[in-house]
């Protein structure tokens, strides 16, 4: 026995391992489907034996490109016995030297790096715990996303290595001694960058973390990081520091398929973590256009779909940075292109992009693809303290929560100050077919007069509160079109209201009165109440009643608006309680675009008196101003009524306390 057992050492020390080379590679041939070749073998004895292999090449699958999957100088690895027993192939680490690797998958899962049958699907029992490259290419191709990246590797003493210690790598070197540069291609996106990291990284399945630095660049988007990752194979633990800035964040679709808004360009930063299949950002911080956004959010893998949730906040928010989300072009934005969803969604099934728009269009016609909004669910809350708006609108703040189920989309509560009071609007939108079907439902609270069109002296006189209530259905692919085939309702009211008496005697073209006033001195006088209530279907709104009584003036009208084209056209009559002289008294009426409206006199009314003036001037002289005495017919307007049609808006333009005063 002891000399059996001596005969067997001695045999293992002077053992030549390529005695076995030609069955080795024969053997796997034969069962791969595959050439293998190696021109020299070893292998070092133990509970975890070592293998090391030269001038080694595999053949690639008979699916494949036809060159081999790996041609490498040098190969070493470890190999577990014990998982041996269990049926899985574990290899603790994984050395190479001169090595270029083809990794192959196709759509319907089939893996060139799967050793056995090719037709085999199966999961693999095949792991790597770590690996190391010295002088190494790797070219994977998925046919199935389609996804293609090429990367280079090579270590470098980080004690002398210039490139470290340019300005193009900023960290500090005490941790890494391997370089990668890569590019590729990811649904017709390309992108290239470089890395480094420690010596060893861990590969699959591992949970060990490993030092990493990286840069990439994607077309105008520019994505750093500097931390730590597991498993280089199929990541399972991040903990970076990531700071990552573009044009749009829309460009960001074809590599997170996150259906992320047509933004302006921006600047984020924060702390990115994995763990299990979650993703958090902790410390968000940039801006987005000249908006600055803090806070946190999250992204969890999960099905049918994946989740994102976030919480957003601004100190001062600037709706010129909100508006090409909706398709708005932007004063800022004149004569640059918008990049909208429908732009940058590159796949070849994509919708063509944003149509031309009108420049003298206010309805943002920027499209929204519905594809989108189905491949993810989404919960986000916005808090904005300042909000800023173009051409002086009196916007304050915001705070809006935004919940996005299987294609459906809630934005509860959609909340704005506005002008001294507050919209509070509900809006849906439902992306589950291809035209999108949108609601939208705003009370528009206590909004102050003097506020509303601050720029104009006349007109700031004016005060009191108004309200409005909007309920509106639509269906189409941008608020243009949703617009245009709109269905629903439109009122607004005025209450406890006050109003320039010569703003008044101008309203009712009184010249006498208004003569009176400028030499005498301006004073307010009281809006006994106003109504104003519109019917929309199929974009085309028409009123339903029209009336603002004032202590001296009621003024009657009718109208109708188109959405589809943004023109309006309605007739305004005011009618002087009281007589007066030089008084025109005819209707007036407002028209053209809803950017470029006119106004005029009709002509039809005016041309009688004129006719009455010149024929009594021939008689006499004094009599020309009978046609002009203005006898008051005007009549005390049935306020009750008038705010009955508008209740729902009444309600919203007065206040608390005057509520309280009419139940009471």
């Amino acid at each position: 026995m002891v000399v059996f057992a001596v005969a067997l050492f001695v045999l293992l020390l002077l053992f030549d391992w390529n005695w076995i080379r030609h069955p080795l590679e024969s053997y796997i041939s034969k069962k791969t489907n595959r050439a293998f070749e190696i021109s020299d073998l070893d292998v070092k004895l133990g509970l975890t034996p070592t293998i090391r292999m030269q001038g080694l090449t595999f053949g690639n699958a008979d699916w494949g490109e036809k060159r081999p999957m790996a041609d490498v100088k040098t190969l070493e690895f470890s190999v577990s016995l014990r998982d041996l027993f269990d049926g899985k192939v574990y290899v603790p680490r994984v050395a190479l030297t001169d090595a270029n690797l083809l990794f192959e998958r196709l759509k319907d899962d089939r893996k060139n790096w799967i050793l056995s049958e090719p037709s085999d699907t199966s999961p693999s029992r095949f792991r790597i715990g770590a690996l190391s490259v010295d002088k190494g290419r790797l070219r994977y191709v998925d046919h199935g996303i389609p996804f293609e990246l090429l990367v280079d590797a090579s270590t470098f003493d980080p004690t002398v290595d210039e490139q470290v210690k340019n300005a193009d790598a900023r960290p500090k070197n005490d941790r890494y001694s391997t370089r990668y540069t890569f590019k590729g291609k990811y649904h017709d996106a390309t992108f290239a960058g470089k890395a480094l990291t420690g010596e060893v990284l861990s590969f699959q399945e591992s949970g060990v973390m490993f030092p990493v630095w990286g840069s990439l660049v994607a077309g105008t988007t520019k994505l750093n990081i500097e931390g730590s990752i597991a498993d280089a194979a199929n990541i399972s633990g991040i903990d970076v520091m990531l700071q990552i800035e573009g044009q749009t964040m829309a460009n960001l679709y074809p590599f997170l398929l996150l259906p992320l808004p047509a933004s302006p360009p921006y600047s984020l930063r924060g702390n990115l973590k994995l763990k299990g299949h979650r993703y958090t950002m902790e410390n968000l911080a940039g801006k987005i256009g000249s908006t600055d956004v803090y806070g946190k959010g999250a992204y969890e893998e999960r099905e049918p779909r994946p989740l994102l949730t976030a919480e957003l906040h601004s100190k001062l928010m600037k709706l010129n940075d909100l508006g090409p989300l909706v398709g708005v072009k932007t004063k800022e934005a004149m004569g640059k292109p918008i990049t909208t969803q429908a732009e940058t969604n590159t796949r070849p099934a994509a919708k063509v992009a944003e149509k031309a728009r009108d420049a003298e269009r206010i309805l943002p016609a920027g499209t929204f693809e519905g594809s989108r909004l189905q491949a993810i669910d989404a919960e986000v809350t916005l808090d904005a303290k300042k909000l800023e708006a173009p051409t002086a609108l009196p916007f304050e703040s915001l705070r809006a929560a935004f919940k996005l189920h299987d294609g459906f989309m809630k934005i509860e509560p959609l909340d704005f100050g506005f002008a001294g009071g507050a919209i509070l609007a509900h809006v849906t939108l439902d992306a589950r077919q291809p035209t999108l079907k949108s609601t939208v439902q705003a009370d528009f609270r206590r909004l102050q007069l003097d506020r509303l069109l601050p720029e104009n002296q006349k007109i700031a006189k004016a005060a009191g509160t108004m309200g409005a209530k909007l309920d509106i259905r639509g269906t189409g692919n941008s608020i243009a079109d949703a617009a245009a085939r709109a269905d629903g309702k439109l009122s607004a009211a005025i209450s406890n209201g006050r109003v320039s008496n010569l703003l008044d005697a101008l309203s009712g073209l009184n010249g006498g009165k208004a003569l009176r006033l400028l030499a005498g001195g301006d004073k307010d006088i009281a809006v006994r109440c106003g109504g104003v209530a519109f019917d929309v279907v199929k974009g085309q709104g028409t009123s339903t009643v029209l009336v603002v009584d004032t202590e001296q003036t009621q003024i009657t009208g009718d109208g109708v608006f188109d959405l589809e084209h943004e023109t309006f056209d309605m007739k305004i009559e005011p009618k002087p309680k009281k007589p007066g002289i030089l008084s025109l008294r005819t209707p007036v009426r407002l028209y053209g675009s809803f950017r470029n409206p006119e106004f005029a006199l009709e002509k039809a009314p005016l041309a009688l008196r004129a006719g009455a003036v010149i024929g009594l001037a021939v008689v006499n002289p004094l009599a020309v101003l009978i046609p002009l005495i203005e006898t008051g017919p005007g009549a005390e307007t049935d306020c009750s009524e008038v705010l009955g049609q508008v209740k729902g808006a009444d309600q919203q333009a007065r206040s608390p306390l005057e509520k309280a005063r009419t139940r009471k």
